[in-house]
């Protein structure tokens, strides 16, 4: 922000037009691009050096997840994608991005004033990157979530469609709104059940908000926890929840005290009215497995007052390298994921921070904040292309906030050529995804990489 100096600012036509010229630069057309290159890192390979620096015994738990299905391997090859993608024709247009943008990153929380909304809900890799990374991910995403409900190939192409339809739509009404009005952009869980036409979809959507609604701190007491002499204590449920050392328990609880000094003045008061009375590690996601992840239970007025807080462990984004090379730039991973979880979504968890324990770096949010998903496996394809438009509309949104929407807007155009492109893309690179699969199968099959199954 500065003072003008009779420098007349650039219109919304000018920037439209600004993004019009791009496609001189990278055709539309070229966002359907995909070929492996001859020297394509090998999948499996990618898959051991994300295994660098995570808990050992859990590295079959995820190896296990990742091999359930193509999807499952998808939601955890986030690294793989990255390589891939900087390999692929780039607008140069630069957005906060998800990096890690597939159809089962998206969800229900509770705002800070308790309403239930609907958007991105992860950003372990969020870093400023190329908008389009963002895009082709999730196409991708739908692609192969189609096949896995045993869609035909032109059916998975109009999920593709509508995805790619809603995102450039979105981009081009939020380029002509005010920028204020653009940032309070959001759907709440009234505006999602207005906006859905498929039947199976509204079912799934009431079903998964219900289940949300119930996912809160006093509702996850009875099912963490026991009393034991009269102290409610984290029960031991390995491998997926494990109890701590005392000394390691302890250090955790003092880290907390820095996590306080990252919030906002009033939630820090808020907080600090709280008691730790216990700590436990719990195994969490997908890609995420075998990172450190923990619980803490506090409690405030009395017993009837329980908060579960998760601490997250924070790596450097796999989109980082290929933005910022080998040097990183951001000082704290934690305060990374919280910075661009809030320039993401509109309205965000009040209690986001982040810490360092034995020299780790995390970031912290409420464990059970009314989160929700739509569960995807087995609904149909029009399900599936209402919630891929969900889903691209929400996308639009993000970029929108930390991108020039009116140059994007300029760029994809009214035409239905991005669609198209996004398409051949999709089709593509969902059967790399299944190679890929195949590769992780074979992998574990001869020995190479330990699997547990079920967990």
């Amino acid at each position: 922000m500065g003072l003008a100096q009779g420098v007349d600012q650039p219109t919304w036509a000018d920037r439209r037009a600004a993004g019009r010229a791009l496609r001189k630069k990278v055709p539309r057309s070229a966002l359907g691009r995909w070929r492996a290159q001859a020297d394509r890192p090998d999948p499996v390979d990618m898959v051991e050096l994300s295994h660098l620096g995570r808990l050992e015994r859990l590295i079959p738990v995820r190896v296990g997840r990742m091999c359930a299905s193509p999807y499952a391997f998808l939601r955890g090859n986030a690294a793989i994608m990255a390589e891939d993608f900087s390999n692929l024709p780039e607008t140069g247009v630069t957005a906060v991005i998800c990096g890690d943008a597939h159809l089962g990153n998206f969800g229900f929380y509770a705002s800070p004033e308790r309403d239930l909304v609907f958007d991105l809900n992860d950003f372990d890799e969020a870093h400023p990157g190329a908008w389009e990374w963002d895009l082709r991910r999730l196409t991708a995403s739908a692609w192969v979530a189609g096949r896995q409900n045993g869609f035909a190939e032109d059916t998975c192409a109009d999920v593709v469609a509508w995805c790619v339809r809603a995102y450039r739509r979105q981009v081009r009404r939020l380029s002509r709104l005010p920028l204020l009005e653009q940032s309070f952009e959001r759907l709440d869980i009234d505006r999602m059940r207005a906006e859905t036409a498929d039947y199976a979809l509204r079912f799934e959507i009431e079903r998964a908000a219900e289940k949300a609604r119930g996912r809160t701190s006093d509702r996850a007491l009875p099912k963490l926890t026991a009393a034991r002499g009269g102290i409610r204590r984290i029960v031991d449920q390995p491998p997926l929840v494990t109890n701590l050392p005392p000394d390691e328990a302890e250090r955790l609880v003092a880290g907390l005290d820095d996590y306080l000094g990252t919030l906002p003045r009033h939630w820090r008061r808020v907080l600090s009215a709280y008691q730790v009375a216990d700590v436990a590690m719990k195994v969490v996601g997908v890609g995420s497995v075998g990172l450190r992840a923990y619980i803490a239970l506090l409690f405030g007025n009395g017993p009837g007052d329980p908060l579960f807080l998760q601490a997250k462990q924070a790596r450097r984004s796999c989109v980082a390298r290929y933005v910022h090379g080998e040097a990183p730039r951001h000082a704290h991973q934690g305060q990374r994921v919280v910075e661009y979880q809030q320039a993401l979504q509109t309205v965000s968890d009040p209690l986001l921070g982040w810490n360092t324990v034995d020299n780790r770096q995390y970031y912290l949010r409420q464990f059970r904040d009314m989160k929700g998903a739509i569960t995807i496996e087995g609904i149909d394809g029009s399900g599936l292309m209402d919630y891929a438009r969900i889903c691209g509309t929400l996308l639009a949104k993000g970029h929108a906030r930390t991108a020039d929407a009116a140059v994007l807007a300029g760029y994809l155009g009214k035409a239905d050529a991005a669609e198209r492109a996004l398409c051949r893309f999709a089709a593509a690179y969902a059967d790399q995804t299944e190679r890929d699969h195949q590769a992780l199968l074979q992998a574990v099959k001869r020995g190479r990489l330990p699997a547990e199954f079920g967990v």
